[in-house]
């Protein structure tokens, strides 16, 4: 017989006031980011179509490292391979700290920024190959990814007084899809496979998870273990950035509860690293990846009609809001899940929108895809860039409109009549989870 003491679940209900707050710290960080990825970007394509274009590209070509480790690289590899591996350490962070501690504990509340995300990456892959068929398809994946940065910081701009239930899923999602980003570099874009030292990186990354494992905080012993994990994973053909994945997955979440020292390892090193990541490592990604020279009005009719442009814009801006929102509906339908009181489907469709931000980790395989320096690599950029903003421009287009509706949530939000320091509508929310027959 049904259970009906079980509530009915609902979608984009509010969270926890730690996990809120939580992520109220982490938006802040990542909207900063945003700006600074948005300078390097603008900073990086008038450059390349200033008269001083060939220092850019000189710049980018640079070579530096040390040849007897095999990395020597370009500035611009440097800058994709290294700088994005600190990025999806952070990613990887996050993603565990909200599945073993956050909010996403909850089988239920996990599946929906989940499902979303998985439909958000197969709907405009499948958009791209329905124009690619049989011509580019190796640039599928172009499409799939959505930039955390970038996106939250359309969404700081116009969706000051959205409920923290949407940033929360935005960013949730988003690094859902990373995670997705870095399975499929990892899978579809190794093209040589040196098994040596990918079983070599074992041993380092084996060494760093044993360390952390009894929260050791030395730097100058992690470091050196990250950095050799980090080199054979990229002398083994894999793209460097899985490292990061692996060695954010291999920090601890919990504390001992006899442990008093303060919060987490994995909090401690997202409090670290998260500024680098979004402040530094990201922005320099965009200086050396995002200059493209256009040609004029010339230049761009012609790149955008490349089918592999045509195809990453169609998946960006049609595609990612279809596969989100269809895949969240989906979960509705089945779970007989309701929209949360006060929230209305338009809120999703403006995220789902929004979704199609794709710039960093979109770029990057764009590299993988096509090539360093191709021609085609430059015609990817430039639809990347032209999807992402159009994409912007219309989830802003729907989200200024619900901003203005959700004013006076945001002020009930912040009602605090007992002056605990803990909203009163989130005090609300922890006693109905746990009353019994709830969650």
């Amino acid at each position: 017989m049904p259970d009906f003491s079980r509530p009915t679940p609902s979608l984009l209900g509010r969270g926890s006031w730690p996990e809120v707050r939580r992520i109220a710290d982490v938006l802040r960080k990542e909207t900063i980011g945003g700006v600074l990825l948005l300078a390097g970007a603008l900073v990086a394509l008038l450059w390349a179509n200033s008269p001083w274009s060939d220092r850019y590209h000189a710049l980018t070509e640079l070579t530096v490292g040390p040849a007897a480790l095999h990395l020597d690289l370009s500035l611009v590899t440097w800058a994709a391979d290294g700088l994005l591996a600190i990025f999806f350490f952070v990613a990887g962070l996050e993603l565990k700290r909200e599945f073993v501690a956050g909010d996403l504990r909850d089988p239920r509340r996990a599946a929906v920024p989940v499902a979303a995300a998985v439909g958000g990456v197969i709907v405009p892959a499948v958009c791209y190959l329905l124009v690619n068929w049989g011509g580019a398809a190796k640039g599928w994946a172009v499409p799939t990814a959505t930039d955390i940065a970038f996106a939250l910081a359309v969404l700081a701009v116009v969706g000051r007084s959205l409920p923290a239930a949407l940033r929360t899923f935005l960013l949730t999602l988003a690094v859902v899809d990373d995670l997705l980003a870095i399975v499929i570099i990892a899978v579809f874009y190794t093209a040589h496979l040196s098994v040596l030292p990918l079983l070599a990186a074992l041993i380092p990354l084996a060494a760093f998870t044993a360390l952390v494992q009894r929260r050791v905080r030395s730097w100058w012993l992690l470091l050196p273990l990250a950095f050799a994990t980090w080199s054979l994973v990229h002398a083994s053909g894999v793209h460097a950035t899985v490292a990061g994945v692996l060695l954010g997955f291999a920090v601890p979440v919990l504390t001992p509860a006899e442990d008093h020292s303060g919060p987490g390892l994995a909090e401690h090193f997202e409090h670290r690293f998260r500024p680098i990541s979004a402040g530094i490592a990201v922005p320099i990604f965009a200086l050396f990846s995002a200059g493209v020279t256009i040609g004029g009005l010339d230049g761009l009719g012609s790149a955008l009609s490349d089918p592999a442009a045509i195809g990453i814009m169609v998946g960006l801006i049609v595609g990612k809001p279809i596969g989100v929102l269809s895949a969240t509906w989906l979960i509705a339908r089945f779970t007989r899940a309701r929209i949360d009181a006060g929230l209305a489907w338009i809120d999703m469709a403006g995220l789902a929108v929004l979704a199609g931000v794709g710039f960093t980790v979109s770029l990057l395989i764009g590299e993988l895809a096509f090539g360093i320096g191709s021609d085609r690599e430059d015609h990817v950029k430039i639809a990347v860039l032209s999807g992402s903003l159009v994409a912007a421009l219309l989830a802003s287009l729907v989200l200024l409109a619900r901003n203005r509706t959700y004013r006076h949530l945001r002020a009930e939000e912040q009602v605090d009549r007992d002056g605990d320091e803990i909203p009163d509508v989130y005090q609300q929310v922890e006693r109905t989870r746990e009353e019994p027959g709830v969650g």
